[in-house]
């Protein structure tokens, strides 16, 4: 009888050990495959390691912040250059708390939210395939994201790109959560929805994933709770409004616009549409990126259709879809995937109308990193093994899927290995017809610098140097102008009397971020785009212009601006000073003048609320660069009028 009882338990705990054992190692090569993308990814950022010009726009505002002057490029003037307020504020903590230099500060957080957004991207790909327990969960998707050389140039680079991909690998995860979650608690749903609506401080264009998700969230039905469903709604949208509107409204009366500065410099709302196809192939063609992308598809296709992780919108007896269908399914997997493939093809959308970016593919990695978060790892099963009904164990054939994504994978892989040393840009310094460059490398050549990191490395960036120069060799102050020559800069001289200590100094150039951290604060740095000067910003865009660099300010402008000497032999010798009469004039134009005022004007409860009233009348305006043109336009008394025929 004994020996009976052991033959039959036998069966039984053959597959028990034989699941317990695969569960183990598919929890090992799972974390392996996270221990290992990530290593590669850090290896991969740190042999390209740097920060942009833009990076070091950022640190001007964090040194003004930690200086007591507010959150602004230039004392006194107040102006919001960076387009992601999250990242501003989450740079100025940790440069706060740890009291390090500002440029070794942003490089390791953004080493570190670029490394979690990859973990975060695993973590949610594991939940939607089912986790660990009946596959093997490899790396796919997030092979291709670190592969490609843009995606670890921008991993450090100073810039919020860490940071948006992060706060979308994390948004996926959480979401997923939700889907899946039997019970629902309330403090993780009220912290989903405060992380969703984050979205417009993440990134302006963020705001359409945050403004989904909620949707997402809000339509679905509610977790058993004693308060009632509405209650529970209203308190979502204050949990996830809080934060973002009371930035806005704080945004509004303190800046004077609805969004950052750099939307209105950039005309975000404009729309190029055959630059942007550029762009996008740009990114695409060089390392044929639209062959792992259709891999991943048909990957993603048949994994789904071999798991039963992704749950099914229809059953037998329920086809027609119904309201309360719909509701359920919107807290589903498969909801979430839907949202974030949406989420990526509309913001890909988005970018093309406004003509990507002059960075070679930056702005298409939150686009491609939402496409990807579905596949990011995948399954794959492994033949099973199975007893007879005498114990003795036999092996079943494989699942057909098992080959096709056996194969996709090492397909991607050797894609990956393709593209992780391809050279998309080969013009170094030279800047093509479509204004694309390779931003890492057109500041390595020019600066010598393999890494440029410290504000000090651009000092061998061309004027970067002589501005130095010329500044310290004028106490005075100046306007200072750069001529065709990388020695020096044209200095027009405050009028006299000089007051004492000087008249300061104010620095017209391009490169913002160069200029304004190898100078003290008391430096005015402005540009002639506009990102950090108002005035430029507002100017109509130029029709064919180098995207990103399509608006240009008249330096005639600049002289009468700051109040500096505005005649010959002083003013340098290739302005007009009819044109700099006529600028005088024109910055009398009422529009102007209040617009200028609202940044300048001491902040008091009364600028304040004029500021909210006015925040979008002053977005929409425009003023033209040629100041003849500007006087007309304003119906102003032209000082040169036009002889009559």
């Amino acid at each position: 009888m004994e020996r009976t009882a052991q033959v039959t338990e036998e069966p039984a705990e053959g597959p028990a050990r034989s699941a317990l054992r695969f569960a183990r190692l598919s929890r090992a090569t799972f974390v392996g495959g996270i221990v290992l993308t990530v290593a590669l990814f850090s290896v991969g950022a740190w042999q390209r390691r740097w920060i942009a010009d833009d990076g070091l726009i950022v640190l001007r505002t964090v040194r003004n912040l930690l200086a007591g002057n507010g959150p602004v490029f230039n004392e006194g003037e107040r102006v919001e250059t960076n387009t992601s307020t999250a990242w501003t504020y989450l740079v100025w903590f940790f440069s706060w708390l740890t009291e390090a230099r500002l440029e070794y500060v942003v490089l390791g957080v953004a080493l570190t939210v670029s490394m979690l957004a990859i973990v975060f991207a695993m973590l949610g790909a594991a939940r939607l395939w089912g986790g660990t327990k009946s596959a093997l969960l490899l790396p796919a998707g997030v092979f291709v994201y670190i592969a490609l050389p843009p995606a670890r140039d921008y991993a450090t680079s100073g810039l919020e790109s860490g940071l948006v991909i992060c706060w979308l690998g994390l948004l996926w995860w959480q979401l997923l959560r939700w889907s899946q979650a039997e019970r629902v608690k309330l403090p993780a749903l009220f912290g989903l929805v405060f992380l969703a609506g984050l979205a417009p401080l993440i990134r302006p264009e963020m705001t359409l994933v945050g403004a989904l998700s909620l949707l997402m969230i809000f339509l679905a039905p509610m977790p058993q709770s004693r308060l009632r469903p509405f209650v529970l709604r209203a308190l979502i949208v204050a949990a996830a409004g809080l934060v973002p509107m009371c930035y806005q409204v704080w945004r509004m009366g303190y800046y004077g616009l609805p969004y950052p500065n750099t939307a209105v410099a950039k005309d975000a709302g404009g729309a190029k549409w055959g630059q942007g196809f550029k762009y996008l192939w740009d990114l695409v063609g060089p390392y044929y990126l639209w062959l792992p992308l259709l891999v991943l598809l048909v990957l993603g296709v048949v994994a789904g259709r071999s798991s039963s992780a992704v749950e099914e919108t229809s059953g037998k007896d329920e086809r027609r879809w119904t309201v309360r269908r719909v509701r359920e399914w919107l807290r589903s997997p498969s909801a979430v995937v839907a949202l974030m493939l949406g989420s990526g093809f509309v913001l890909t959308i988005y970018a093309l109308r406004v003509g990507g970016d002059f960075m070679h593919g930056r702005m298409l990695l939150p686009q491609l990193f939402c496409l990807l978060l579905p596949v990011a790892v995948v399954p794959i099963r492994l033949p099973v093994a199975s007893f007879d009904r005498r114990g003795l164990r036999t092996v079943t054939a494989g699942d057909w899927s098992f080959a096709v994504i056996a194969l996709a994978l090492l397909g991607t892989a050797g894609w990956a290995l393709f593209a992780v040393n391809t050279t998309a840009i080969k013009s170094g310094t030279k800047i093509s017809a479509s204004g694309i460059v390779d931003e890492r490398v057109y500041y390595v050549l020019n600066t010598g610098h393999d890494h440029p990191i410290l504000a000090e490395d651009y000092l061998d960036y061309p004027r970067v140097r002589a501005m130095v120069n010329n500044i310290a060799e004028t106490p005075n102050g100046g306007l200072l102008l750069n001529s065709p020559s990388f020695m020096f800069w044209y200095v027009a001289p405050p009028p006299q009397p000089i007051p004492e200590g000087g008249a300061g100094h104010t620095v017209y150039f391009l490169n913002l971020g160069m200029t304004s951290m190898n100078v003290p604060l008391d430096v005015r740095v402005i540009d002639q785009m506009g990102l950090a000067y108002p005035l430029a910003a507002h100017t109509d865009r130029l029709t064919d212009g180098r995207i990103g660099h399509d608006k240009s300010l008249y330096p005639d402008w600049v002289v009468v601006d700051t109040g500096m000497v505005d005649r010959h032999p002083w003013m340098p010798w290739y302005m007009d000073e009819k044109w700099v009469t006529q600028a005088r004039t024109a910055m009398n134009c009422p529009d102007t003048v209040a617009l200028d005022i609202s940044y300048r004007d001491p902040l008091t409860w009364g600028r304040f609320k004029h500021n909210l009233l006015h925040a979008l009348h002053f977005a929409k305006y425009r003023i033209d660069r040629v100041p003849k043109y500007e006087i007309e336009r304003c119906g102003l008394v032209d000082p040169y009028p036009q002889p009559q025929r």
